[in-house]
């Protein structure tokens, strides 16, 4: 079993601290696969003892065997991102953007190692089965939101933007049932409400597909589907949407790629009202 498959088993026993341990991890797993329990401690300001305990939680014997499990999954010899950035190095001045991109290309380089196709695949597949989709995020991950349901919106799928708080949002999903689907968008902490709707969803037996960032595997209730990946810069500092915007792309291509003919029909329908309205 895997780092992250032990993480989405023991989400709901996870505390706060262990939980922001599990973060560092899979933001920096080079740093701390290399590092020692006291410096992963020391970086998020824990107590030593929490890594240990973290690593019996997940079934490992101790720190060392879950820093080496940490090694085999999240360490590959041909690193293309450490390649890629080296090269930018040499080839370009210092500055803002060069240090930007050389960022957000170590990001989509390592994107492959946490969503693959068949991930990908699961996720548009149930997204095409259902009657209706709800959109739901906060903060930053809003401006995603508004993106994938527009592009939902464009390809035939009968959308409801989730917005407001505990009242509004409990009005707009009361018509939701076993046939309809929400899509979440969590970043940097467990959102407010995302627990309330993710178990309305488990209820109602519709399902869930959330797209993260580092905080994904500890994210309770988990997704049906958890499409998540670091994003760019480090945890207590600025982070952009790249990595997750991806995600969304990737999708919305698995989607049509599944369904072509509905998704291609409906776009040449909206290129014709396009042409009517203007």
């Amino acid at each position: 079993m895997s780092v992250l498959e032990r993480v989405k088993e023991a989400a709901e026993t996870l505390t706060p601290a262990e939980q922001l341990l599990i973060k560092q991890v899979i933001a920096s797993p080079r740093d701390i696969a290399l590092g020692t329990a006291s410096g992963l401690a020391q970086r998020i300001g824990v107590h030593e003892a929490t890594a240990s305990r973290l690593a019996k939680k997940l079934g490992y014997p101790n720190y060392a065997g879950f820093r080496a499990a940490i090694q085999e999954e999240f360490i590959v010899r041909t690193d293309p991102a450490t390649r890629v950035r080296n090269t930018l190095r040499q080839t370009s001045e210092a500055g803002l953007i060069t240090d930007l991109v050389s960022r957000e290309i170590e990001a989509l380089a390592g994107l492959q190692r946490y969503v693959d196709d068949a991930k990908l695949l699961a996720a548009a597949q149930a997204l095409l089965k259902a009657r209706r989709i709800y959109v739901f995020a906060r903060g930053n991950a809003e401006a995603l939101a508004v993106l994938i349901e527009r592009r939902l919106r464009r390809m035939g799928r009968d959308t409801v933007m989730l917005a407001g708080e505990g009242r509004d949002l409990a009005e707009q999903v009361l018509g939701m049932n076993g046939d309809d689907a929400i899509v979440a968008f969590a970043f940097r902490r467990q959102p407010t409400h995302y627990a309330a709707l993710l178990n309305h969803a488990r209820a109602m037996k519709a399902t869930s597909v959330v797209v993260s960032g580092s905080v994904g595997p500890s994210l309770v209730p988990a997704g049906d589907h958890l499409l998540f990946a670091p994003r760019t810069g480090p945890q207590d500092a600025f982070q952009t949407l790249t990595v997750p915007m991806a995600i969304c792309n990737a999708l919305v291509l698995a989607m049509a790629k599944e369904d072509p003919r509905a998704s291609l029909e409906y776009l040449e329908t909206l290129g014709q009202l396009i042409d009517a309205f203007d």
